[in-house]
């Protein structure tokens, strides 16, 4: 299967008072076409750092130190700025979570979309009109004429995420990153928009990395997932893989904190302790202090694991599991 993303060893650092704090250590996964990727964890678990460092969107503090990110076969670390905004749009797209404010208030619909469209595709004006139109039907808007002179303010969240998706997807990018893109949204539109990117992913023969912490949602959309935690892949496989049989601790406690609520009465069960922070050193694996198993193992506390092959594409990085 042709690959659209293929990240290879990834370290990225943040600095902090002149001293480099790595963030994502050693991430390796890949995305083919007319494939969703899930990438799942608590808030801080390196998802987000992920998709800035496909974008090479990093803030100036943070830097990739080593590995390669390949986007239809070109390593985005290997190119200069110029080079990445010119990829950036037309082979890569993304959406953001925050619909509410993702789109300029003071500038009308049909103009950012005509201007994305003009910008990668090299449309006249008349051409980018008729593309807006296009895609604002295939996002399921009704009266894309009528909405292409409306501004932000006068759309629901639901349509501006549409907008959004509409943006993105005229540009005909290969790969589609979304982060979290239904957080902001009840629970109907979710299930729509989520049903739009499963659409439009089959329609465009595009790849699709999507980044979020609900699991209902990766139960919805995700072929594979990914499960990080600290900055470092701990498990990843096929979504049945991961939900009929989770092999690290973390994500079964992942699993556990989802409560079943066709139970008659159902309990919370979070994962004991804290999420640690960036500029805290913990030996060994970085989920020991959190972790009901770490007690039994001195090797958790002395080295990190290293990803193994439990089953045909089923990987995971734990000690218990060798």
């Amino acid at each position: 299967m042709e690959k659209v993303l293929d990240i290879q060893n990834l370290h990225a650092a943040f600095s902090i008072q002149k001293k480099d704090y790595e963030v994502l250590h050693d991430i390796s996964f890949s995305i083919n076409r007319n494939e969703t990727v899930c990438v799942v964890g608590e808030s801080g678990c390196g998802k987000s750092v992920t998709t800035l460092c496909i974008m090479q969107l990093l803030p100036k503090n943070g830097k990739i130190q080593s590995g390669s990110i390949y986007v239809d076969g070109t390593d985005l670390t290997k190119l200069s700025k110029k080079e990445v905004r010119k990829f950036r749009g037309k082979k890569m797209g993304m959406i953001f979570q925050e619909p509410m404010t993702a789109l300029n208030p003071l500038l009308t619909i049909g103009f950012q979309l005509r201007e994305n469209i003009i910008n990668h595709r090299g449309a006249s004006k008349k051409e980018a009109n008729a593309i807006a139109i296009e895609y604002l039907k295939k996002v399921g808007i009704a009266n894309p004429e009528q909405r292409l002179k409306q501004y932000p303010f006068q759309l629901s969240g639901g349509l501006r995420q549409r907008v959004l998706i509409a943006m993105v997807l005229s540009a005909q990018p290969d790969l589609l990153i979304a982060d979290e893109p239904t957080t902001a949204l009840d629970v109907t539109i979710q299930k729509q928009v989520l049903s739009l990117l499963n659409d439009l992913k089959k329609d465009m023969n595009a790849g699709i990395l999507f980044i979020t912490h609900d699991l209902g949602v990766v139960a919805e959309i995700a072929d594979r997932v990914v499960v990080l935690y600290a900055g470092r892949k701990v498990e990843e496989g096929t979504t049945h893989q991961i939900f009929k049989n989770p092999l690290h601790p973390y994500t079964i406690g992942l699993m556990n904190a989802v409560p079943n609520v066709d139970l008659d009465e159902f309990e919370i069960r979070p994962i004991p302790g804290t999420f640690p922070n960036i500029t805290e050193k913990i030996d060994g694996c970085r989920f020991n202090p959190r972790c009901p198993h770490a007690s039994s193992c001195p090797k958790c506390f002395e080295t990190a694991p290293e990803m193994i092959e439990a089953e045909p594409g089923h990987f995971v990085a734990c000690h218990l599991k060798k």
